[in-house]
């Protein structure tokens, strides 16, 4: 099993932006597809965007297409969430997971690994 660990998290003003990597250990993240959520206080955790195993395909929620971005490295274990152009309504604890396939996922339960998330704060 991969174990992998989120960073980059923090407080920020609306309109700027961050850019959250997702170290991996254990296991190479290229046998994965791999996926970014949230979840903000008092709701439920929700998808933000996905990557294939190669980076050649990316997918993303509505609500942060055209603002956020994934990307990954083989080489360095690490995938990455570029976020524009932020929002307070973006405001959530993050979550970097790996799917049980090489391929985009969007469920929570086509995911078997998580790491513990950093907190995003986006202020008005």
């Amino acid at each position: 099993q991969v174990q992998l660990v989120e960073s980059g998290g923090g407080l920020v003003q609306a309109g700027g932006s961050l850019r959250l990597s997702c170290a991996a250990s254990g296991r190479t993240i290229s046998d994965y597809g791999m996926g970014w959520f949230r979840q903000a206080p008092g709701k439920e955790r929700e998808f933000v965007g996905a990557i294939s195993w190669s980076g050649g395909s990316t997918y993303y929620a509505d609500s942060v297409k055209g603002r956020f971005t994934i990307s990954r490295d083989n080489a360095k274990n690490t995938v990455y969430l570029q976020m524009n152009s932020l929002k307070p309504e973006d405001t959530a604890v993050y979550y970097c997971a790996a799917a049980r396939n090489p391929y985009i996922a969007t469920m929570t339960a086509d995911f078997g690994s998580w790491g513990q998330g950093t907190q995003v704060t986006v202020s008005s």
